[in-house]
């Protein structure tokens, strides 16, 4: 654990670049640390979309997770968005999962089909 004068001395803005990442210190411009999140997740995916319908933690309400996706950040927002308008409900982009309200498995799968991915039904 870092001493408190290490914790208080960080840098977080600068006159000269404007605001400062956290993590690898350069310029919010020149910082490429999200570049070096998407590629290291879509270097450990396997290729495989998959699809699940989940409620644990939503108070019963279901949900259709489609993880798996190799894209990067920008595409996986237009692909959300994509979908959402696909089925006509909402659903939000997490941690590269992206969520769809409601049961829409097989609507979702045709549709990644038909732009050349492989996909999979997981779970029940």
């Amino acid at each position: 654990m870092a001493s408190l004068q290490d914790q208080l001395s960080r840098l977080v803005y600068s006159t000269e670049a404007g605001d400062v990442c956290p993590d690898c210190r350069k310029p919010q411009k020149e910082c490429c640390c999200q570049e070096n999140i998407d590629s290291e997740r879509i270097a450990s995916l396997d290729g495989v979309i998959r699809i699940r319908r989940e409620t644990s933690g939503r108070k019963g309400k279901g949900v259709t997770t489609v993880s798996g996706v190799p894209l990067t950040g920008a595409e996986l927002k237009k692909l959300t968005k994509r979908l959402k308008q696909h089925c006509g409900t909402g659903g939000a982009l997490k941690d590269g999962v992206i969520e769809i309200q409601g049961d829409h498995r097989e609507s979702i799968k045709t549709l990644l089909e038909t732009l050349n991915y492989t996909v999979k039904l997981a779970g029940g």
